[in-house]
């Protein structure tokens, strides 16, 4: 992949001259040598990223910026000041968020990992690359050793923390590294049957995870770990949508409904695609550049990973692309992926926007929402696909009511009180069910409430990437934040490119939020309810 790889050397030249004029260069300064954030921040991870670009290009003999004096002084500063805040125990502060962090410090240490070892496997090495990897080496000892120490708060945390541990305890012949990451690699990889770890965070957290397998398959000479990111890869192959974006609505994590493109899937596909002998994931990683290319986007930061593997460099594969139709659906995961070329829909248990569809340009939400006791909108708690490969989804709400204690209480402060303990007086219950079926030309909403009679309730249609809304009655432009209830007939959501046609709409009432805390609407959407009293069953087309 030549021309990748050239691509990111430009890219990284252009990234290093930038963050060059970003550091802290004032000696009186206490950040000194740190790089600033665009918030104003200086952190040492963000320095250290910096550092790892300089040093990309600094060691690169094909660069204009090889061995460049401006660039190692300030990597010298840099690393100063990284090694100023790492605590005696090793570790690393995340100053807007964690203090003294076995995570942070596996996640900073990471950063110039690569450059460190490439450095080692060079030989001779000039003064200057001498002290660069003196430096390097310092911090990463001083950090591996730190995270004996452990603590982390979120299931990547483990397998950051354990990598770095294998990987230091291989590179300095430290047992006790190496038996801490034992430690945590007891608890199994949480990575399911369909490739999907615990966080279901396809636009950032999958990437960390995948990162720190292939550092433990490298560590210790385990092959096995590069499993959990096959899986994941292979899982990721039906998470592209239209538009070259990640179907990001399913992560519980900060990534949730962002707009993220795939450029950082780019070296797992491509290394193991070529490990492994995976044409589609050769192709994949052709596409992820192509995007890189059409989108105008810097090219991701893999240069190191090219010079530590240089065999990668002239691989040439001619495919190149996504798959355009696919149907999976992954149990355990509870989520249904669906493509049929540029439309594309999904399927999520356990989440109140339950279907997401996309056509092109246009992207629709579906949400069933109301107020029943404490549930304020519809979450399946079970999903399943019927014989005829249709997705059914199923939440039963319970209602109860608390009663009072057979015996007087030891308090009158109702805070004070056990309350957890009070019988309760049980039901109505609510069911709702929910059924998804492909037609020859789109997709059929199903949904039927019982058990409860007379609750207002609503489906929310939240539109994105339209300007447009119309029906038989009349033409609505919309700028994002609109909200109708439509009573009846099909309607149209259209931008000049693409479009959506859905109905019949049925709109009983105007309630649609606000009453007992119901869920708000999506933000920046272009926002329809349909409306109608339980119990009701109703059957809503959707349309490319």
């Amino acid at each position: 992949m030549r021309t990748h790889y050239q691509r990111m050397l430009r890219d990284t030249e252009t990234r290093a001259l930038r963050e060059l004029k970003t550091q802290n260069t004032d000696s009186a300064s206490p950040w000194y040598g740190a790089f600033v954030m665009p918030d104003g921040v200086y952190m040492q991870k963000h320095t250290l990223y910096c550092v790892a670009d300089m040093a990309a290009v600094y060691l690169n003999p094909e660069s204009r910026l090889y061995r460049d004096g401006t660039l190692y002084a300030a990597m010298v500063r840099g690393l100063d000041f990284a090694a100023s805040t790492q605590h005696e125990n090793g570790l690393f502060d995340y100053i807007t968020c964690n203090f003294f962090s076995a995570p942070d410090t596996a996640f900073c240490v990471g950063i110039i990992l690569p450059a460190r070892n490439y450095l080692a496997s060079r030989g001779e090495l000039t003064a200057e690359e001498r002290t660069l990897f003196e430096k390097m080496d310092a911090i990463l000892h001083r950090g591996g050793r730190g995270l004996l120490e452990g603590g982390f708060h979120t299931p990547n945390h483990r397998w950051a923390i354990a990598s770095i541990l294998a990987e230091c305890g291989r590179l300095y012949g430290e047992e006790d590294l190496t038996e801490a990451a034992f430690g945590y690699l007891k608890e199994g990889i949480d990575c399911n049957a369909d490739g999907e770890y615990s966080e279901k965070s396809a636009g950032n957290y999958n990437g960390v995870n995948n990162d720190a397998m292939l550092l433990l398959a490298q560590a210790l000479g385990d092959p096995s770990y590069e499993q959990h990111v096959i899986r994941n890869l292979r899982m990721m192959l039906t998470y592209w949508e239209p538009d070259d974006t990640i179907f990001t609505a399913n992560s519980t994590r900060f990534d949730k409904d962002r707009r993220v493109y795939p450029d950082s899937y780019y070296w797992a596909y491509l290394y193991l695609g070529a490990k492994y002998n995976i044409p589609e994931f050769l192709s994949m990683a052709n596409y992820i550049f192509k995007v890189v290319e059409e989108k105008r986007l810097l090219s991701p930061q893999f240069l190191m990973q090219y010079m530590l593997r240089p065999e990668l460099i002239d691989l040439e594969w001619d495919g190149c692309g996504t798959p355009e139709r696919y149907r999976a659906f992954y149990p355990d995961s509870g989520i249904a992926r669906v493509r049929r070329g540029s439309w594309t829909y999904t399927v999520m248990r356990d989440k109140s926007d339950f279907l997401y569809v996309h056509n092109g340009s246009v992207k629709l939400a579906v949400k069933l929402g109301g107020s029943f006791c404490e549930h304020r909108a519809f979450k399946a708690e079970r999903m399943e696909m019927g014989e005829d490969g249709s997705f059914r989804l199923h939440e039963t709400m319970r209602g109860w009511y608390y009663l009072p204690f057979d015996e007087k209480p030891a308090t009158s402060d109702w805070w004070k009180m056990d309350n957890a303990s009070r019988k309760k007086k049980l039901g109505p219950d609510m069911d709702i069910d929910i059924a998804v079926r492909e037609t020859e030309n789109g997709i059929d909403l199903e949904i039927e409430t019982s058990g409860v009679r007379g609750a207002p309730w609503r489906v929310e249609l939240a539109f994105e990437g339209i300007d447009r809304i119309s029906n038989e009655h009349m033409t609505m432009p919309v700028h994002g934040d609109e909200v109708l209830v439509l009573r009846d007939s099909y309607f149209t959501v259209s931008n000049p490119v693409s479009s959506m046609e859905v109905g019949p709409a049925f709109g009983l009432h105007h309630f649609t939020q606000g009453k007992e805390d119901s869920e708000a609407k999506t933000p920046g959407a272009a926002t329809v309810y349909l409306t109608d009293y339980t119990p009701f069953k109703r059957v809503i087309s959707i349309r490319p």
